[in-house]
């Protein structure tokens, strides 16, 4: 993700716009979303960004251009072969709690983003299947305070884990790709 939306910055522009959820889970939302084909500049994302996270309300102009920018930045960079996507959570140096409560949200934002387009689990790879399982569970921990060694490396594994099956998901699901034997749509 691009400096301009790191976690702090966006936690408080969404602060003043009075969101109910904060910037990780809007990023685990819009993944969610992306990551199973809704387009980022779509009126249905809108649509559904305001229905889960503006509590049905119209989103203004502002805050909607915001809400693209960050929807662009995480399709492209879940494209990205150089595995650019990175999770929106609070900076390395903060108190484990409030990571551990940024990554809870992110998840289960993720998996409300990913139930908007994707119903069945039937049709989806075995490792992908495996991956939004893990989600699940992972969604019902409760994380406890204790901020030891060994906990702070279960953070970045799990942080890495999500990282990866985010990607994973809009590779199998979300990608746009042109088939090779079609030519580009022209618009005249």
């Amino acid at each position: 993700m691009s400096t301009r939306f790191n976690y702090d910055r966006l936690a408080e522009l969404y602060a003043g716009y009075d969101m109910t959820p904060g910037a990780s889970e809007i990023q685990g939302m819009l993944t969610g979303l992306i990551a199973t084909g809704s387009e980022p500049k779509s009126d249905e994302l809108m649509a559904v960004l305001s229905d889960l996270a503006y509590d049905g309300q119209s989103i203004p102009t502002e805050l909607k251009n915001l809400l693209q920018q960050q929807a662009e930045e995480i399709e492209h960079s879940l494209g990205d072969h150089d595995l650019g996507f990175r999770l929106l959570l609070p900076e390395d140096g903060e108190p484990l709690p409030e990571r551990l409560n940024a990554l809870a949200g992110w998840v289960n934002a993720f998996l409300a983003g990913y139930g908007v387009n994707q119903q069945s689990m039937a049709t989806l790879s075995a490792d992908l299947k495996e991956a939004i399982e893990d989600m699940v569970e992972l969604a019902k921990i409760e994380f406890t305070e204790e901020g030891g060694e060994e906990e702070e490396r279960a953070y970045f594994e799990i942080v890495e884990y999500l990282r990866v099956s985010a990607m994973m998901c809009y590779t199998e699901l979300g990608r746009k790709e042109q088939p090779a034997n079609q030519p580009p749509k022209i618009l005249h």
